[in-house]
């Protein structure tokens, strides 16, 4: 099925999404089950009621957009989840000092799993401050960053 650019499709609802205090954190088309999936964050977090009123102040909106034509599709609105990985350089600003795990493509000084504090960051290369010492990745090693998640 065409749809309109995704990158239209996120400026397009960013101008909903920022009154609101909403962040939209990626915009994601599923050809097979006809579904357009907004992931959203906030400052306090996301939880079902905050996803519901995005969902709906966007309905009408987005249908007036007409993102896939005049097809039907599935709108979703969702949390990234906590285990997300870092895509936009947004992601990296918010977990700045804090807990990140990242796992590597392959092996540096016998681990592919490291965890620490992200100490820094730019377009070639993470820093990330571990308990025995500051280390710094090039982005192509790392297969996945996101924050750490903590059970207590």
């Amino acid at each position: 099925m065409q749809v309109k650019p995704i990158k239209e499709i996120t400026d397009f609802l960013n101008g909903i999404a920022e009154p609101m205090g909403v962040e939209i954190v990626d915009v994601e088309w599923d050809d097979k089950a006809a579904a357009l999936t907004v992931y959203i964050e906030t400052e306090a977090g996301v939880d079902l009621d905050t996803c519901e009123k995005f969902h709906n102040a966007i309905m009408e909106p987005i249908d007036s957009l007409d993102p896939t034509y005049d097809k039907p599709y599935t709108l979703n609105v969702s949390s990234p989840g906590l285990d997300r990985p870092f895509k936009t350089k947004r992601d990296f600003e918010r977990n700045l000092l804090k807990e990140v795990e990242i796992k590597l493509f392959a092996p540096l000084k016998g681990k592919k799993y490291l965890e620490g504090v992200l100490t820094g960051f730019d377009e070639n290369a993470v820093t990330v401050k571990t308990a025995a010492e500051e280390i710094k990745l090039p982005r192509n090693k790392i297969a996945k960053i996101n924050k750490a998640i903590k059970f207590e």
